[in-house]
């Protein structure tokens, strides 16, 4: 146990990946086990003391993350790279601290941060698979056509109030949100649906989700899907895709400490190109 009285402290960044399968989300909740009860509780246990632990998002219960980004505030003498052991030695296994790091006592996981990105994966093969099950929504019912699901992503870039996919619940005062990339690939049986957006609504992308496989099936054209979110008709958009298959794939800041193989693509593509992949097979 490591004492902290009259100690200076410094401000401590995590990386920290989680199967979000048995957590009741990343925010404490009383009677449910959530993520950052998990990291708080590990680290009473060094301190003797409790101690809050700041994250980038609180993803929702079932949603996976490869590389949320969190902060806490830690008696200085231990030296900040220490952290991720320390923490990984009293972490359950569904939980594991990449990295930590140092960073300036105003810098806020939240506050500070520009962007967040999340991949949805779809698996569209007749037969499962067990390997992929937790991680994506066994979807074979019928064809998906992603060309028609990016033409009807393609209008969600820029600013735009996107009430129709805020589930009720939220404490969030509006639902304007700034969608920076919005976009769907597919590699044979799985289809990738990545969002990466200054902040996202409470329900959003699985509740997206949900609409947009309407489109890629044919019964709803990508102009309707643009018609019904610019209208606001939250009503008509009925169903949330399955948690498992959602995952916060990274976080964006001006003055990140991490070096990139930290945080950058580190949830298992299933046959997916990474970014810098695609970058050295376009040389």
């Amino acid at each position: 146990m490591i004492s902290a009285l009259s100690q200076p402290t410094q401000r401590i960044a995590l990386v920290i990946q989680y199967l979000g399968t048995r957590f009741h989300g990343w925010q404490w909740q009383p009677n449910h086990r959530t993520v950052q009860e998990e990291l708080e509780k590990a680290l009473e246990s060094v301190l003797g003391h409790s101690i809050r632990v700041h994250g980038a998002g609180r993803t929702d219960s079932g949603v996976h993350a490869a590389a949320q980004v969190a902060h806490f505030d830690a008696p200085a003498m231990v030296p900040a790279h220490r952290w991720a052991n320390i923490l990984n030695a009293r972490l359950p296994d569904d939980i594991l601290v990449r990295a930590s790091a140092v960073v300036s006592p105003s810098w806020h996981a939240r506050f500070s941060a520009l962007w967040r990105r999340y991949r949805y994966l779809l698996y569209t093969d007749s037969c499962p698979n067990l390997f992929i099950r937790p991680f994506s929504w066994h979807y074979y019912h019928q064809p998906l056509d992603e060309a028609l699901i990016q033409t009807a992503l393609n209008p969600l870039l820029g600013r735009h109030h996107l009430a129709a996919f805020h589930r009720a619940g939220s404490k969030r005062p509006h639902s304007w949100v700034d969608v920076q990339v919005a976009e769907c690939q597919r590699q044979g049986p799985l289809i990738a649906i990545e969002v990466q957006a200054s902040g996202f609504l409470y329900g959003m992308m699985r509740l997206l989700v949900g609409l947009l496989v309407q489109v890629g099936r044919g019964l709803r054209s990508p102009t309707s899907f643009t018609e019904l979110w610019t209208a606001q008709r939250r009503n008509e958009v009925k169903y949330a895709a399955p948690a498992q298959g959602l995952c916060l794939l990274r976080v964006g800041y001006a003055d990140f400490p991490f070096p990139a193989d930290v945080w950058f693509d580190t949830q298992p593509t299933f046959g997916f190109p990474t970014l810098s992949e695609l970058s050295s097979m376009a040389m």
